[in-house]
């Protein structure tokens, strides 16, 4: 194994940690960790634009943030089908919580200390919070990291007899019939059953959704300022959205990047006030209001640019650049509940003030729903 890393990467260090704990564990395995920023030559000819970037034997294993039970499910192809059947013949749950993130660990925390079976089926325990650097505002932590926190939301619900189920993806919910339980299917052909559901999905970036985004991701559009930033050291970026996420990305980027152009959509920059006044102050940085992105432009291998329009006289332009930040807000996973559970126009699972979803007996809590505020310690609350 060849990882590429960068040290201001949050999802980094559990890649890197889990290859050289295999490769300890395992004479047959080895494992280089190289650091993207030093070795520019190899990054650029490998195309490399998105960390952690892995290569198994040369070709390219898979990018982005893998725990040690991710990669070993990866590398064993008939894992999926053993999981599938070990979730068949699970007796069924008091309470299944569907989501590791800070909603799905308080509901399964709050179960658990009933005294009731609880169950977690989660894709990956932590959810959004580990692609999440500096956490200030979570009431009475001064500061945190998102990994950190994810630890210890989930050190914290094993202090319970709580099954946890990692790398469950769920695909669809029939509602209880005459026996009374809901069942929770999954992408592997696995399935659960509980006489209560608790929803707590989350949510993942917006996509743009325009032409050359998916082509381009990982070769010059990215999600993660923290991760993949150190990788466009001297170059021409854009960061596409106003609000507090999309400021702090330019912010960031412009002490790394050559030239950051930031392009909101409306007429005013959504940020916070003292996020403004510190964006206002670098000399790198070019902010293009009522901009909409139309298209990614590219050479086929990488980024080279993007076309806009300017929605003040429909004029299009074209900025040349090497790297597009997208940070334009979230959207609820909740795709595999459509046409079973009431949502909003928004996709967001519509709720009452106790969580009760338009099902009885199934519960929803989070980003996942219409909570206004999408905020972790909202999300631990309504958990």
């Amino acid at each position: 194994f060849e990882t590429y890393f960068s040290l201001s990467c949050q999802n980094c260090p559990d890649v890197v940690q889990a290859l050289n704990l295999m490769a300890v564990l395992n004479p047959n395995i080895k494992h280089v960790a190289i650091d993207g920023a030093l070795f520019q030559d190899e990054v650029e000819a490998r195309q490399i634009m998105s960390v952690p970037s892995i290569y198994l034997n040369g070709e390219l294993f898979t990018q982005g943030r893998m725990s040690e039970e991710e990669i070993l499910a990866k590398l064993d192809t008939g894992s999926s089908a053993r999981d599938a059947e070990k979730l068949k013949a699970k007796d069924a749950f008091d309470v299944l919580v569907v989501g590791g993130g800070p909603a799905g660990a308080a509901a399964a925390i709050y179960a658990a200390r009933k005294g009731i079976r609880t169950g977690v089926a989660a894709e990956r325990f932590g959810g959004q919070v580990l692609d999440t650097m500096a956490i200030e505002n979570f009431i009475s932590v001064k500061e945190t990291e998102g990994p950190k926190l994810a630890r210890a939301l989930e050190e914290h619900v094993r202090e319970y007899e709580v099954d946890i189920m990692n790398l469950q993806r769920a695909s669809q919910l029939i509602p209880a019939g005459e026996d009374g339980l809901h069942r929770v299917r999954f992408d592997n052909g696995g399935e659960l059953k509980a006489k209560t559901l608790i929803l707590a999905t989350g949510a993942r970036w917006r996509e743009m959704n325009v032409p050359g985004e998916q082509e381009y991701r990982g070769r010059g559009v990215a999600y993660c300022p923290h991760c993949d930033g150190p990788l466009f050291k001297g170059k021409r970026v854009a960061v596409i959205g106003g609000g507090n996420s999309g400021v702090e990305a330019a912010i960031d980027l412009a002490g790394i990047v050559a030239h950051v152009t930031l392009l909101e959509f409306g007429e005013d920059l959504r940020a916070d006030a003292v996020l403004q006044r510190k964006l206002n102050s670098l000399p790198n940085v070019r902010v293009l209001k009522m901009a909409q992105t139309t298209e990614v432009k590219g050479d086929g291998q990488k980024v080279t640019g993007l076309v806009y329009k300017d929605r003040t006289n429909d004029e299009v332009h074209n900025v040349e650049l090497e790297g597009i930040f997208v940070q334009i807000g979230l959207l609820p996973n909740s795709e595999w509940l459509k046409g079973t559970l009431e949502l909003s126009r928004f996709g967001e699972i519509i709720v009452d003030a106790k969580g009760q979803t338009s099902i009885p007996g199934v519960f929803a809590a989070g980003d996942v729903t219409t909570v206004p505020y999408k905020q972790i310690v909202i999300a631990v609350g309504e958990g």
